[in-house]
C-alpha cells in the first residue's frame, strides 16, 4: 500500500488526507468496525479543531494532544482517555507512515538517565536478563538515581551514608520481599558501576543483605484432579481454545509465563515431534512434543490465530493481533482458568501452580531431584529441592515417633 506523505503548511492536507489510509491501517491489524468508527469521530474532531487554530504540520505535537483532549473540562474522564490513546496511536502511524516530524530529541539528557539506560544494556547483553527481570530492577535503580540528584542538583555521587539512608526510607511500611528486591537491585547496579569503570570502590557491600529462607514453606501447586478440572473449562470458543493450548504448555512441559509468551512459530518441530523453549539466561532447550499439547496447538494455529505479522505463536484476542505483552498476561489467563473451574489458590505466581504440580505428581511417583531438575530445566538442583517437601508420604515415613505417651507410633 501506498501512503500519502505529509506535506508541510496546514493541517487539512495532512489530517483530512491520512484518516482513512490510517483506519484502513488499523482494519487490516483486526480492528472491529465499531471501533473504527469511534477512531474516525476523534480524528476528524481533531482534524476540525487543529484547522480552526490554524496550526501549521511542523508545528504540530503532542502537546496539541494534550490541548484537544482539555477543550472542555465537562468530559468525563473515560471520554478523555479514549481520546488521548487514539491520537496517541494516530501520531504513531502519522511518522511512521505518513513522514510526519517526531518532536525534536531531548538533547539535555541528564547523566542519571544515561546511566540507567547503560546498566539496563548491561542487564540484557552482559548478564543476560530476560526483560521482566529488567523490568523489575529498573524501578528500583531510577527511584535511587532520582533521589541522589534530587538532593544533589547534579549528577549522582554515592557513599555509604546515602545508600544506607535510602535503603531505610524507602523501605519502612514495605513487605520483606520489597526489601530483599531492592537490595538486590542496588547490589546489581554498584557491581555495574565497577565493570563500567564508573568508580573504583565496590559499594555493594555497603547495602545489606535480607534474609531469605529457602524452603521454608511448600510450594503451592494444583493436584492431578484440579489441573484435569481446570483444563476442562477452555477450549469450546476461540479464546478458550487459545487458553487451553496455554495451560496444556504449562501443566503436561513445565513452561514459565515467559517461556509461552516468547513461543514462536518456528519453535515448533512438527515433524521432530518436539518444541524449541527460549527460558531463563539465554538458555535454549528441546521437549518432547506430547500429543495432546501438539493436537491442542494445531487446533488453535489452524482455526483461531488467524493472519498476522507477529511470529509468535499465542496473540491477543483484541486488535492489534500482537503477540501477548508479557508473564502476566499468562498469569491473568491462569486465574481466570482456575475462577471458572471453581480452584482456588492464592500467592504470587499463578502460571507456576501448573509447573509446581507437575513436579509435585513426579516426585510422589518415585522421580529423582535430578530428574526433576531436568524436566524444569533448573540450572541447579538446589532449586528442585524444594519439591522434597510435598512428599508428605515419604516425609511421614521417616518421621521419629514423639517422645510421649499417645505420640506418632
Amino acid at each position: 500500500m501506498t501512503t500519502p506523505t505529509a506535506k508541510a503548511g496546514t493541517t487539512e492536507n495532512l489530517l483530512d488526507d491520512q484518516i482513512e489510509p490510517f483506519l484502513k491501517h488499523l482494519r487490516a491489524a483486526g480492528y472491529a468496525q465499531r471501533t473504527l468508527r469511534k477512531k474516525r469521530t476523534v480524528a476528524r474532531a481533531f482534524a476540525r479543531w487543529t484547522r480552526r487554530r490554524q496550526i501549521a504540520i511542523d508545528d504540530l505535537n503532542d502537546g496539541h494532544i494534550a490541548a484537544f483532549v482539555a477543550r472542555s473540562p465537562r468530559n468525563r474522564k473515560a471520554h478523555v482517555k479514549v481520546e488521548r490513546a487514539v491520537l496517541q496511536f494516530w501520531f504513531e502511524y502519522l511518522r511512521g507512515y505518513a513522514g510526519l516530524q517526531p518532536p525534536p530529541a531531548q538533547h539535555c539528557v541528564s547523566a542519571a538517565e544515561t546511566l540507567l539506560q547503560n546498566y539496563k544494556d548491561y542487564l540484557r547483553k552482559d548478564r543476560g536478563l530476560t526483560e521482566n527481570s529488567v523490568l523489575v530492577y529498573g524501578p528500583f535503580i531510577r527511584d535511587f538515581l532520582t533521589a541522589q540528584t534530587t538532593q544533589t542538583g547534579v549528577s549522582p555521587e554515592f557513599d555509604t551514608l546515602t545508600i544506607r539512608n535510602f535503603i531505610v526510607e524507602h523501605t519502612a511500611d514495605r513487605s520483606s520481599e520489597y526489601a530483599r528486591l531492592l537490595c538486590t537491585a542496588l547490589r546489581s547496579f554498584f557491581r555495574f558501576l565497577v565493570l563500567c569503570g564508573q568508580t573504583s570502590r565496590d559499594l555493594s557491600n555497603a547495602v545489606p543483605m535480607f534474609r531469605k529462607y529457602r524452603q521454608s514453606v511448600p510450594p503451592a501447586f494444583l493436584s492431578p484432579s484440579e489441573v484435569e478440572q481446570v483444563l476442562a473449562t477452555t477450549g469450546s470458543t476461540l479464546s478458550g481454545r487459545r487458553d487451553h493450548a496455554i495451560l496444556l504448555l504449562l501443566a503436561r512441559l513445565g513452561l514459565r509465563g515467559g517461556e509461552v509468551v516468547t513461543l514462536e512459530l518456528d519453535d515448533i518441530r512438527w515433524r521432530a515431534g518436539e518444541i524449541v523453549v527460549r527460558g531463563k539466561g539465554r538458555m535454549v532447550d528441546h521437549l518432547p512434543l506430547l500429543s495432546d499439547v501438539g493436537e491442542a496447538l494445531a487446533l488453535y494455529i489452524r482455526k483461531d490465530r488467524g493472519v498476522s505479522a507477529s511470529r509468535r505463536v499465542f496473540l491477543r484476542i483484541w486488535a492489534p493481533r500482537n503477540g501477548l505483552t508479557g508473564p502476566a498476561a499468562v498469569g491473568h489467563i491462569v486465574r481466570r482458568a482456575l475462577a471458572q473451574a471453581g480452584v482456588r489458590r492464592s500467592g504470587r505466581g499463578a502460571s507456576h501452580l501448573f509447573r509446581h504440580g507437575l513436579a509435585t505428581k513426579m516426585i510422589r511417583h518415585g522421580a529423582s531431584i535430578s530428574e526433576i531438575a531436568e524436566v524444569l530445566r533448573h540450572r541447579s538442583q538446589n532449586t528442585t529441592a524444594i519439591y522434597a517437601q510435598v512428599s508428605f508420604e515419604a516425609l511421614r515415613e521417616v518421621a521419629l515417633p514423639w517422645p510421649a505417651t499417645g505420640g506418632a507410633r
